[in-house]
């Protein structure tokens, strides 16, 4: 399977309403410390503005959410993996990324045959408190080799500039947060988000 190369991650629909303009086709909607009703409302909204953009949304954590609202893809951290039925989720259609950050995770995640694999943190992040080390690129390329022909994600400190670098040495597709979200013109960064990832294809 093969994914767009950019990866916009946000936290409200309002934010997948900007960037799918831009050619935004694949976005992920994390959202912390909502009420269920609240969770329930910006999946279903930010669903129907990428169906409407032929784009695919990626729901973090909370995969019965998505799996009933028919969503394309669910993001689970290992911790979700204690509890997420991947049995459920498959036959319901819904693809399944995971997140790594050791070979332990690794293993436990290909074991699962994920639809996508994801490594970081690539570069420290300020997004939150990390109990890993940055990756790497060299992390990257081995990630790769063990993954063969499920697409990896490279997520962490990602900007426009390191995109190249993380291209090279073997991410599939790049996610970024604060590069786009915090950037005083967002929708100028995802142009150049867009163009990088273009040239490098």
């Amino acid at each position: 399977m093969k994914l767009p190369r950019v990866y916009p991650i946000v936290d409200s629909a309002r934010w997948v309403a900007r960037l799918l303009p831009l050619g935004v086709q694949l976005v992920q909607l994390r959202i912390k410390d909502r009420s269920a009703a609240d969770l329930r409302s910006e999946i279903r909204e930010a669903k129907a503005l990428c169906a409407r953009a032929g784009a695919q949304l990626v729901v973090n954590d909370y995969w019965l959410l998505a799996m009933a609202e028919g969503c394309d893809f669910v993001h689970l951290g290992q911790g979700d993996l204690e509890t997420a039925d991947v049995a459920a989720l498959r036959k319901a259609g819904v693809r399944i990324g995971i997140s790594t950050h050791d070979h332990v995770e690794l293993a436990r995640a290909l074991a699962l045959e994920p639809d996508y694999l994801a490594l970081g943190p690539i570069y420290p992040t300020m997004l939150k408190v990390m109990p890993w080390s940055p990756q790497g690129l060299e992390r990257i390329t081995e990630w790769k080799r063990r993954a063969g022909d499920i697409p990896l994600v490279a997520i962490g400190g990602l900007t426009v500039e390191r995109l190249p670098g993380a291209f090279r040495a073997g991410a599939d597709v790049a996610a970024v947060v604060n590069d786009i979200v915090g950037n005083p013109d967002p929708e100028a960064r995802v142009r150049e988000w867009l163009a990088v990832a273009s040239r490098e294809s």
